[in-house]
C-alpha cells in the first residue's frame, strides 16, 4: 500500500508546476469548501425547518391549551344543569293554563344569564321528551329532522354522564352551524329526559387561530371544521383536502405531506374534553418551501459568494503560476549555460521572493566558482614556483650539510684537548655548548618531554655561568617528578629563561637567581620561571602584554615572548598562555600551564 502511495506521488512530479497549483486549489479549497458549504446548508435549511416546526407544535399546544379552557365553561354548565332541580321542576311540572307555562319559562333565566355572563357562549336550547305544550328559544320540541339527526340519537342513546362534540345546526338561529355540545339530561324522579345543547361562540373560536402564521384549523371526529384561521374554510369538510386521506388516522405529531401540491409539514394535536366521548383535533399546515425559502437564499448567496472567490483565486494562481513557471524557465535555461562549461552567464531574475534569493546565490556561487578557479591557477603558479625554489635549496642544503657537522667535530675536537690539558671547566663548557647546539638543530616540531625541555634550560643557564661568574648567577629548579614526562612543544621554557638571564638579571652585579618551579595541580602542570632582577615598570609590562597580540613587532625581547605565548594558545587554546607578575622590586615571575595529559586544542 505504501509503495503504491509513493508511486503515485512520484508520478504528480511530471505535472507541470501551473497544473500542480490548480489542481491543488481544486482538491484543498474548491472541493472541502462546496462539501462543507453543502453540509452547511442542508444543516441550515433543516435547522430553520426544525425551528419551524417546533414554533408550530408550541403553537398548536398553546391552541389546544386555549381550547380546553374554552370547553371547560360548557362542560361546568352542563354539569351544573345535569343537577338542577329548576330545570327538572321546570320540565315536568303540570301546568294548567298556558300562561302558567310561559310564566314558568320567563321565570326560568339561567339560560340567558349563562349566555349574558361567559363570552364563550353563544347560545343554550333544551329538547324535551316527552315535549312541552309549547315552545321558546331555549326549550325546544325536537322536530322530525332533529328526532331523525345523527347527534340526536346519538345523545339519547348514551348516558347522560357523557359529553359529545358536534357541528350542529342551530333553528333558532336561522339554521346556522355551530361547535356545540350535547348531552343527555336524565330527571329519574320523573322517568323523563332531554337533550342539552350549548353552542360554542364561533368568533372565540376563530380569534383562537387569527394570529397564527400558518394554515391552522380544528375540526370535529365527523371531519367538519369547526374553526379556522380563515374564516370561509369554517363548516368545509376535511375530506376536501388534499392530505385527509393520509391524515384520518394519524395521531397527533409531525408528518410531512402534499398540501395543495406543495409539499408541507403538518402538525396535528387532539384535544379531548373531560367527560367527553369524542373530542376534536387541532391541524396546522406550512409549505416547507416557504419556511426554507430564506436559507435558500442564503445559501445560492453563500454559493455564489464562494463560486466567485473560488474563481478569482484559480485566476490568480494561474497569473501567480505563469510568473513563477516563467522565472523557472529563466533560471532552468541559464543552469543549462553552466552545465556546458560557461561561468560567464548572468542570472537576472527580479523579486525578494524564494527565486529571487535563489537567483542571487546562484549568481555569488558562479562569481565565488571564477573567484576560486582564478585562485587555484594562481596557486598552481606559486606551486610551480615554490617547487622551483625548494630543488634549490635542496641543492643549498645539500651544499652545507658539512657545516654542522665541521662545528660539532670542530667543538669536539677543543673540548678534548681542554681535557687532556687539564682543563676541566673549558672541557665542560664546550661540551655543554655542542649538546646545546645540536639538540637545538635535531629537535625540529616534534613534541618533547618537559624533562628533555629543562635539560636543554639546565645546559643554557652553565653556560651562562661561565659567562657571568658563579656569584653572579645562580639557579634552582623545583622540579615534581610527576611532571617530568608530559609531552610539550619544544623551546617553550627556554626562551623564558634566556628573557630572565639577558634582560631581568642584565642590571645585577652580584646574588642573581633565576627559579624554575614545574608542579601538578589538578589537571595542569603549571610551569614558573622567575629572576630577582630589577623588575618590569608598569607601562612597559603593558606594551609587553599588549605585544603578545602584535605580530608585526619587531623588538626582540618581546618576540621570544610574544612566540611563546601565541604557541601555547595555538596548541592548548585560550587560556593557557604567558602570564606576567612584576611586584616592583621584586624581579619578575613568568607562569604558564598545559593539560596534564598534554592534549592539543581542538
Amino acid at each position: 500500500m505504501g509503495s503504491k502511495i509513493l508511486a503515485a506521488v512520484r508520478k504528480t512530479n511530471n505535472i507541470r508546476l501551473k497544473n500542480k497549483l490548480i489542481i491543488s486549489i481544486v482538491v484543498v479549497v474548491f472541493i472541502p469548501v462546496l462539501l462543507v458549504g453543502s453540509i452547511l446548508t442542508v444543516s441550515y435549511r433543516q435547522n430553520v425547518l426544525d425551528q419551524a416546526t417546533n414554533q408550530t407544535m408550541n403553537n398548536v399546544d398553546k391552541i389546544k391549551k386555549q381550547l380546553t379552557d374554552i370547553l371547560r365553561m360548557p362542560i361546568e354548565i352542563s354539569h351544573n344543569l345535569q343537577v338542577d332541580d329548576r330545570l327538572s321542576n321546570l320540565v315536568n311540572s303540570h301546568y294548567e293554563t298556558t300562561f302558567e307555562l310561559v310564566t314558568a319559562y320567563w321565570d326560568f333565566r339561567y339560560f340567558r344569564d349563562y349566555v349574558q355572563l361567559y363570552k364563550e357562549i353563544y347560545n343554550i336550547r333544551f329538547y324535551t321528551d316527552p315535549p312541552m305544550p309549547i315552545s321558546n328559544w331555549y326549550f325546544l320540541n325536537a322536530d322530525e329532522s332533529v328526532k331523525n339527526s345523527e347527534w340526536y340519537r346519538e345523545a339519547l342513546n348514551n348516558p347522560g354522564s357523557s359529553i359529545a362534540w358536534h357541528y350542529v345546526a342551530d333553528e333558532t338561529k336561522e339554521n346556522r352551524p355551530y361547535l356545540s355540545l350535547v348531552r343527555r339530561i336524565d330527571f329519574p324522579l320523573y322517568r323523563s329526559r332531554g337533550v342539552l345543547v350549548i353552542d360554542l361562540d364561533q368568533n372565540e373560536l376563530n380569534g383562537l387561530l387569527s394570529q397564527e402564521p400558518f394554515d391552522t384549523m380544528i375540526f370535529d371526529s365527523q371531519g367538519l371544521i369547526v374553526a379556522a384561521k380563515y374564516p370561509q374554510w369554517v363548516g368545509r369538510n376535511i375530506d376536501s383536502m388534499d392530505f385527509a386521506k393520509d391524515l384520518s388516522d394519524k395521531p397527533a405529531g409531525a408528518y410531512e405531506f402534499k398540501y395543495e401540491g406543495k409539499h408541507s409539514k403538518i402538525v396535528v394535536e387532539e384535544v379531548i374534553p373531560p367527560y367527553s366521548r369524542n373530542g376534536l383535533k387541532v391541524v396546522s399546515v406550512f409549505p416547507i418551501d416557504s419556511i426554507v425559502s430564506d436559507a435558500n437564499k442564503v445559501s445560492r448567496l453563500g454559493f455564489t459568494i464562494i463560486a466567485a472567490s473560488l474563481f478569482l483565486a484559480i485566476v490568480l494562481i494561474y497569473i501567480t503560476s505563469s510568473f513563477l513557471s516563467r522565472r523557472l524557465l529563466l533560471l532552468n535555461k541559464v543552469l543549462n549555460k553552466v552545465s556546458m562549461g560557461n561561468l560567464n552567464v548572468q542570472l537576472d531574475v527580479d523579486g525578494n521572493d524564494e527565486i529571487g534569493a535563489l537567483s542571487r546565490q546562484f549568481n555569488h556561487m558562479l562569481a565565488s566558482i571564477r573567484s576560486l578557479m582564478e585562485e587555484v591557477r594562481e596557486s598552481h603558479v606559486h606551486k610551480n614556483l615554490l617547487e622551483l625554489r625548494q630543488r634549490d635549496i635542496k641543492l643549498k642544503m645539500m651544499a652545507s650539510q658539512i657545516n654542522p657537522h665541521f662545528l660539532f667535530n670542530a667543538l669536539e675536537s677543543i673540548r678534548m684537548k681542554a681535557f687532556v690539558k687539564g682543563d676541566a671547566e673549558i672541557s665542560n663548557v664546550v661540551h655543554l655548548l655542542g649538546k646545546l647546539m645540536r639538540r637545538s638543530i635535531e629537535i625540529g616540531d616534534r613534541k618533547i618531554r618537559l624533562q628533555e625541555e629543562l635539560d636543554n634550560v639546565r645546559s643554557y643557564l652553565e653556560l651562562q655561568k661561565f659567562r657571568f661568574e658563579d656569584e653572579r648567577l645562580t639557579y634552582r629548579l623545583h622540579l615534581d617528578p610527576s611532571a617530568m614526562k608530559v609531552e610539550i612543544p619544544p623551546l617553550i621554557v627556554q626562551p623564558l629563561v634566556e628573557n630572565a638571564v639577558v634582560h631581568g638579571l642584565e642590571e645585577v652585579e652580584e646574588s642573581g637567581i633565576v627559579i624554575i618551579d614545574a608542579r601538578v595541580e589538578s589537571d595542569r602542570v603549571v610551569i614558573a620561571v622567575e629572576d630577582n632582577g630589577c623588575g618590569i615598570p608598569e607601562d612597559k609590562m603593558r606594551e609587553i602584554e599588549h605585544s603578545f597580540l602584535d605580530m608585526e613587532d619587531a623588538e626582540e625581547h618581546r618576540i621570544g615572548l610574544r612566540n611563546v605565548h601565541q604557541r601555547l594558545i595555538l596548541t592548548y587554546g585560550e587560556g593557557f598562555g604567558l602570564k606576567l607578575e612584576c611586584p616592583p622590586g621584586s624581579g619578575t615571575r613568568i607562569t604558564f600551564s598545559i593539560p596534564l595529559g598534554g592534549n592539543l586544542h581542538v
